[in-house]
């Protein structure tokens, strides 16, 4: 095995680290017979309670070896892989090289472990090829890259040369793309001290736009942009403003997973991160996807000025913002700066008064297309209940009684709203 692992080209550095890399050395010192049995064995059981430690966190069943060498391949972020996504293998010299890595592969994912199991009396990798998970919620693990790790494992089973294997790997790439940028949907940015970086969310919201009932005309405008957006055309900044509870934040959810399988992605981010704004999208200018940056319900006050990063980025920075990036946001102010009467009156201690007011308007006109949820009437409040009812056929409600309770929690929330909707029906449940 190490040999193999020795002889990669393209794919070195993604195994510079891991537990491929810790096989390595463990093979290598088995080889060379010059090695303490019970310590060899101690460094093999970390590496396997390593593995069982990834096969957790991504939901890996049967051959957890296999499933490992897949979500090595799969992840593997290297200019060939990044190029292979969309558009699938080109011409090139480079292709010899990755053919060879691929050889390599073959081997390392077909690798004969009963030698070493039988010289250290072990069978802890016989057990791990026919693994069998404990059934677990899916919050509990990554099913998004699970499934496509899977799925990649699955044709590699059946792979019998190391031809196949690039064919495989290659369309793999073009249809869902390389590393957590391609096998996550959404992100949020971590900045512990250690650098930058996007951290996927693994539990996404499987709302549709058909879910928020109403609001026709909102959510075509979004549409439209985000479906230019995705095809390589023009498209503008969007702020959905209005009314809480309105589905503002439940719009931009269903969006992304509307367009997740045409490259759309989502990098949310929150107020006290707008100074890395800059880093986050130099991360991802250069990738063959298109970013949505998220700011879920954004609104300053006077003495906050985050807002001034923002409006270099979207429109007045040096650098023009990538064709690939735009930011999505909400917020219940229209203007998103928190305005006093002082703003306006003359009696106020700054000299040229318009200049305050258009400092605190120009974030607001920099996004190219505001949406206005405004709060539903009382009959597109019925409807909304009713609509949401349907989904729920348990509930043991006549239509009248379901209206009444509904009205009745609308005094109580503060108005009408598909959010008030929503919470009286799951009491109900």
């Amino acid at each position: 095995m190490y040999r193999d692992i020795d002889s990669l080209i393209i794919y070195k550095k993604n195994i510079s680290s891991g537990i491929i890399r810790s096989m390595r050395d463990i093979f290598y010192d088995f080889s060379a017979g010059d090695y303490d049995k019970n310590e060899l064995k101690t460094r093999i059981y970390t590496e396997i309670n390593n593995l069982l430690d990834v096969a957790t966190d991504y939901g890996f069943d049967g051959n957890l070896w296999k499933n490992y060498v897949a979500y090595v391949l799969a992840t593997s972020e290297n200019p060939f892989t990044i190029t292979c996504e969309k558009s699938g293998a080109q011409d090139g010299t480079v292709n010899d090289f990755v053919k060879e890595d691929l050889k390599h592969f073959y081997n390392i994912l077909n690798y004969d472990f009963s030698e070493i199991e039988e010289a250290l009396e072990i069978n802890c990798f016989t057990r791990i090829t026919n693994y069998r998970s404990l059934i677990k919620p899916e919050r509990r693990f990554n099913k998004g890259v699970s499934d496509k790790v899977k799925e990649l494992a699955y044709s590699l089973s059946g792979v019998l040369t190391a031809s196949d294997l690039y064919i495989i790997v290659t369309d793999f790439y073009k249809k869902y793309g390389v590393g957590m940028l391609g096998l996550n949907p959404a992100f949020r940015i971590k900045n512990d001290g250690n650098g930058l970086s996007l951290v996927p969310v693994t539990n996404i919201s499987g709302v549709t736009l058909d879910d928020l009932i109403g609001y026709e005309v909102q959510k075509k405008k979004l549409v439209d942009n985000t479906e230019a957006f995705v095809s390589g055309k023009r498209a503008n900044n969007v702020l959905l403003c209005g009314d809480s509870g309105t589905g503002k934040s439940t719009s931009i959810k269903a969006i992304l997973n509307k367009y997740y399988a045409e490259g759309l992605r989502m990098i949310e981010i929150y107020k006290h991160q707008f100074k890395d704004l800059s880093a986050v999208i130099e991360m991802i200018k250069d990738r063959n996807y298109r970013f949505v940056i998220f700011m879920d319900d954004l609104s300053f006050e006077e003495f906050e000025i985050e807002y001034k990063y923002l409006k270099a980025i979207i429109e007045g920075g040096l650098e023009t913002k990538p064709d690939n990036v735009l930011i999505y946001a909400t917020s219940n102010r229209r203007h998103l700066i928190k305005e006093t009467w002082k703003d306006r009156a003359d009696m106020d201690n700054e000299l040229h008064v318009s200049d305050t007011m258009q400092e605190k308007l120009s974030l607001a006109q920099r996004f190219g297309l505001t949406i206005y949820y405004g709060r539903p009437s009382k009959k597109e409040f019925d409807e909304i209940v009713k609509g949401i009812a349907k989904r729920h056929p348990e509930i043991n409600l006549t239509e009248e009684e379901l209206l009444m309770e509904a009205n009745r929690l609308s005094l109580v929330n503060g108005g009408f709203s598909g959010r008030v909707a929503e919470q009286m029906i799951i009491s109900k449940l």
